[in-house]
Order: structure tokens, then C-alpha cells, then sequence
């Protein structure tokens, strides 16, 4: 059977890909084989390393999981709450007709675009302890969302920008030549189709700030699942494997779940835009045809 994309292969082509499907199987087994007994060789899969956190006992999840996790899950929501907002108007901004706006949005973005994020961090933890009264416990949390907020929201303006431009000239000079102004245009026709083509990279960019609250962890003792991970594998007798394998896992978790929400959301709006239409009873669409047809709602041919 032939399609658009491709023709329907041969008795060569289907033995070939054959041959092709069990190299890769035997190469993956080959690969997970090769972990499995260089851990073994390790002692890294004693039960005593994994007993913490398939034992029975919760002492692991309450002292040191949870706690990790409702830090990473509060920076980096107060990341996304702040983000998003501000990026979208930083990328409005650059599409502006006043140079005056579109200037200094331009410079903001292309600045901290340019940045790593751990610099911004760590930046921003100075500043907090030169200049401001921010306690020593707080200061690593203001300094992560501050760094996260900085790189991510001026890349989700681009974004916002980008998914805004892609959309056809034609709607928006449809809309102007019926009376709307350059601002309802932009949040009554733009911004509405424009926000679910835009969305599986805003959700992209989300992961993003999810998975880098681990640098705060990392380098600014911000107490989140990372440093979690470090305490465990200390106190359990250095089970550094299995405690970073669950840390790993959570943030599969988190991530997927995040994905699949997106996911679930970007096909409801899409269902939502399709089923929008009305239907029109008789006199319903007369009336929009008098209105059509005098431009004042009246009868035809009144003056």
C-alpha cells in the first residue's frame, strides 16, 4: 500500500529493516547487560542501598525527598508564575511600532538570552547579600527564581514573538480594516490562535525551569531534591547510585506529568476552536444580511 510519504516497502526493504530491528535489540540488551554488571561488580545493588526507599521504611521520603521536593516544586513555580506574564510582555514589546518600546525590550531579551542561567544565579545571590536584607536562609531561593526568571522569561518572549509572526498577515489586516485597533488585534485575534501553536515550546521551556532548579542545588546549597539526593547518599553509606536513581525518577515524573497536562490541554483548546461556531436561526441571519447590506443595521436602501 502506497502513501504520501513514502511507497509500500519490499521483500528486501521489509527483510533489511528486520535485520536492522534485531541489531538494535541485541545492541540495547548488550548495553543494559553491561550496566547491570558493572554495578553488580560495584556493589552498588546490595539491598542494603536500596532497602531506604523500597524497605518499608518512609524515613528517606519524609526527612529528605519531600522536603527537597516541595522547595524544587515552589521555586520553580514562583519561576513560572513570573515568567510567563512578564516574557509574553517583553515579546509583545519587540513587536511593537514605537521604537521607544521595542528598543529596550530588545536589549533586555538578547542580554539575558545570552547568559547562562547559573551565572544569573549566582549573580543574584551576590546582590541579595550585598544590598539587600534577604536572610542567609532565604537568599538561595530569591537568587535561583531570580536567575530562572531572568534567562526564561527572555526566552519564552521570543517565543511569544515568534509564534505571534508565524501566524498569516492576512488576519491581522482583516482585522484593522474593519475598525480594530493595533491592541485588540493583538489580544482579541493574535494572541488567541497564537497561544496553542505557541504552546508545546512554552511547555518545553517550563521543563527547562523545572530541571534547572537542580543548579541552585548544586552550587548554592538551596536545600531541593538535588541536595536531597547528596544528604541521602551520605547518611545511607554512600548509596550514591540509588539515591540519585530515585531523585532521577521524580524528575521524570514531574516532567512527564507536565508534558502530558500540556499535551491534554493544547487538544482541548484546539476542539474548543473548532466547536466555537453558532448556529443562526432564520431571522438571526436576516439580520446580519440588513446589516451587511446598509452597514447600520437598518433596512436596505434607507438613508
Amino acid at each position: 500500500m502506497n502513501s504520501v510519504l513514502y511507497d509500500a516497502q519490499g521483500p528486501r526493504a521489509k527483510r533489511r529493516n528486520i535485520l536492522y530491528t534485531v541489531f538494535f535489540i541485541a545492541a540495547l540488551a548488550a548495553l543494559v547487560w553491561w550496566v547491570y554488571a558493572s554495578l553488580d561488580e560495584k556493589n552498588q545493588l546490595e539491598w542494603a542501598l536500596w532497602k531506604p526507599y523500597f524497605g518499608g521504611d518512609t524515613e528517606a521520603y519524609s526527612a529528605y525527598i519531600w522536603p527537597g521536593l516541595q522547595n524544587t516544586l515552589k521555586a520553580a513555580a514562583l519561576a513560572m508564575i513570573i515568567a510567563l506574564p512578564l516574557g509574553a510582555v517583553l515579546g509583545i514589546a519587540r513587536l511593537s511600532d514605537h521604537v521607544w518600546v521595542r528598543g529596550p525590550a530588545t536589549v533586555v531579551v538578547e542580554f539575558f538570552r545570552a547568559i547562562p542561567v547559573l551565572v544569573l544565579m549566582i549573580f543574584g545571590n551576590e546582590l541579595y547579600s550585598q544590598y539587600t536584607d534577604v536572610s542567609s536562609d532565604d537568599r538561595p531561593l530569591y537568587a535561583v527564581v531570580t536567575g530562572l526568571v531572568l534567562y526564561n522569561a527572555s526566552v519564552l518572549a521570543e517565543i511569544v514573538r515568534a509564534g505571534i509572526l508565524a501566524l498569516p498577515k492576512g488576519q491581522s489586516e482583516a482585522a484593522m480594516a474593519v475598525g480594530l485597533r493595533k491592541n485588540q488585534v493583538m489580544r482579541l485575534i493574535l494572541l488567541p490562535q497564537a497561544v496553542t501553536a505557541m504552546l508545546p515550546a512554552i511547555v518545553s521551556q517550563l521543563v527547562v525551569i523545572v530541571k534547572d532548579t537542580a543548579l541552585g542545588g548544586a552550587v548554592l546549597t538551596f536545600p531541593d531534591l538535588l541536595a536531597a539526593a547528596n544528604t541521602m547518599s551520605g547518611y545511607y553509606g554512600a548509596n550514591t547510585i540509588a539515591s540519585f536513581t530515585i531523585v532521577a525518577l521524580i524528575f521524570v515524573i514531574l516532567n512527564f506529568s507536565l508534558t502530558s497536562f500540556a499535551s491534554w490541554l493544547e487538544g482541548r483548546l484546539r476542539r474548543g476552536k473548532k466547536s466555537t461556531g453558532a448556529v443562526l436561526g432564520v431571522q438571526e441571519a436576516a439580520e446580519i444580511g440588513g446589516t451587511a447590506a446598509t452597514g447600520a443595521g437598518g433596512t436596505p436602501g434607507a438613508l
